[in-house]
């Protein structure tokens, strides 16, 4: 019996009403976009937080035990301490480093550090490596005076990126208390996500949701969390050692780390400059605390990424630049998280589909057909 086609079950009335049901469905998810479209980087951050931290929430609880709201309290608590303690003095001292760049990109005179006359007093490399400085500090200079006009556009989005920190400061606070809310309903929420993925992977949700998870987790704790730690670290040991521009030096190592690049862009000059602006004693100590600084993460990312991380880094730098520009300073971390996840699962789909092609090529192939 042929299938009827949808136009000739229903009637002409049926098919106005059906269109005019869709209509305002569509109109509804469009409204309900736009009505929750500023609150999308506190909830995805939120989303990623609980996911990240269940682990610590589930064995808090157990160790209370079985009182959820409590364990969700104390996390919280815990959770703000660390951003409105050590977290939001690197936002600020980066704010203002980037505002002091910016002033200096407006009006065209970057300063830089000249050689140390101490450093011809080091023996062997002393005297040869004040003339490296020298020359590479006056033909820098020099560049620098030819191409400040076109880096002076520059100074617009770096205020622009300042004034957007004590908003993203905000985001944070906002989406660490949501977490705080998220956790103890956990169970229900990743039941309500088994069931989404169900209606649109059925054979697939359940591993979905477990890739999803252990993606988001990987990356928040191993990427992103161990990129703050060193950025945190780094940025201490800048501040002791009185470096210029200490917490923008230490956002900027936040980045590289991020991008997977590695800190030691940073630390190795600031070692140098230690060096040359301190005495032996304090040198010595600061470079061994700033060393160790640079190899925490190859320390920490085994103990905390439970998995091996098959993101390539050119994921997670589109996730870091994109999330950015479009969400501001929350998007730099809910950025690599959600393209590493959409990328995860979109290898994991691809694989699955792959490996059903081949299972019907070869349910079909000639030596199948003689075995039955």
């Amino acid at each position: 019996m042929p299938v009827k086609s949808l136009r000739q079950l229903l009637t002409g009335e049926d098919v106005i009403q059906f269109v005019i049901r869709l209509g305002l469905l569509a109109l509804l998810i469009i409204w309900t976009f736009l009505i929750i479209r500023p609150f999308v980087p506190i909830l995805a951050w939120s989303a990623v937080l609980a996911v990240a931290f269940y682990p610590a929430f589930s064995w808090v609880a157990k160790i209370l035990g079985g009182r959820p709201k409590t364990a969700a309290a104390i996390l919280t608590l815990i959770t703000l301490g660390i951003v409105l303690g050590p977290a939001t003095w690197l936002g600020l001292s980066a704010v203002d480093g980037a505002r002091e760049l910016a002033h200096q990109l407006g009006t065209g005179d970057l300063a830089l550090q000249s050689a140390p006359e101490q450093i011809k007093s080091w023996p062997v490399i002393g005297p040869t490596l004040f003339e490296l400085w020298d020359q590479a500090y006056n033909n820098i200079r020099a560049v620098l005076r030819e191409v400040a006009p076109y880096l002076q556009p520059l100074a617009g989005p770096l205020l622009s990126l300042a004034g957007d920190a004590s908003l993203g400061t905000l985001q944070f606070l906002v989406s660490v208390f949501v977490a705080g809310f998220l956790f103890p309903h956990g169970p229900r929420l990743v039941a309500a996500g088994r069931g989404f993925l169900f209606r649109i992977v059925p054979e697939q949700s359940e591993h979905f949701l477990e890739l999803g998870g252990a993606t988001i987790r990987a990356v928040a704790q191993g990427v992103i969390g161990v990129a703050i730690v060193q950025a945190l670290l780094a940025g201490i040991g800048f501040k002791l050692a009185a470096v210029p521009s200490a917490g923008l030096l230490a956002f900027i190592v936040l980045l590289l780390s991020i991008v997977q690049i590695g800190a030691f862009l940073v630390l190795l000059p600031v070692i140098i400059w230690i060096w040359t602006a301190k005495d032996v004693t304090t040198a010595l100590v600061l470079t061994v605390f700033l060393v160790l600084v640079g190899f925490i993460d190859t320390m920490l990312k085994p103990l905390v990424m439970g998995r091996g991380l098959t993101t390539p880094t050119i994921v997670i730098f589109v996730g870091v630049i994109g999330g950015t520009l479009a969400h501001g300073i929350v998007g730099l971390f809910i950025g690599p998280i959600i393209l590493s996840v959409a990328w995860e699962m979109a290898a994991a789909w691809i694989r699955t589909e792959d490996r059903a092609v081949a299972e019907k090529r070869n349910a079909t192939s000639p030596a199948a057909d003689e075995v039955r």
